[in-house]
């Protein structure tokens, strides 16, 4: 059975990313090397993240990254969606500031995702936030996706290697 991965931006941000910085380089080697490995998986993305890549200021890798969600099957951010949000806002899940994250998060929630994947270890993919995102979401009876990144199920399919 196929899992269900919404992409947050971070991780098509990373895949186009130019800087050469060790990091850098690295964890966009990890999300390429993610991107391209061949198992089933269902991959969503949403306007939440086409509008986050459009700000991206150089347009060679904001086309780039364009271009990589753009065969990916979007979810609708509707008035459910946003009232998550504002729940997740209220119980002060992540800063209004980063509302984009609060929005990928109710995405993935709301459309039962599998995995939200993200490098985004501040407010998606911290362990210091997992449980207070899934009792918001048990009261508002979601289920929480798994928040990983890239080389997190890297691992997880090197784990599931004969």
């Amino acid at each position: 059975m196929s899992k269900l991965i919404y992409v947050e931006t971070s991780v098509p941000s990373f895949y186009t990313e130019t800087r050469e910085a060790e990091d850098v380089r690295i964890r966009r080697r990890w999300t390429r090397e993610w991107w391209h490995l061949p198992v089933t998986r269902r991959l969503v993305t949403s306007v939440v993240v086409q509008t986050e890549l459009s700000q991206i200021p150089d347009a060679q890798r904001r086309e780039a990254a364009l271009a990589l969600i753009h065969p990916l099957e979007q979810v609708i951010y509707s008035p459910a969606v946003e009232e998550i949000v504002e729940v997740y806002l209220a119980h002060k899940l992540m800063p209004r500031e980063g509302l984009g994250d609060a929005a990928h998060l109710a995405l993935a929630s709301f459309y039962e995702c599998d995995i939200l994947i993200t490098w985004n270890c501040k407010h998606l993919a911290n362990a210091n936030k997992t449980d207070h995102i899934r009792r918001v979401n048990a009261l508002l009876g979601l289920r929480t996706p798994l928040l990983v990144t890239p080389l997190e199920l890297l691992e997880q399919d090197d784990e599931n290697e004969p």
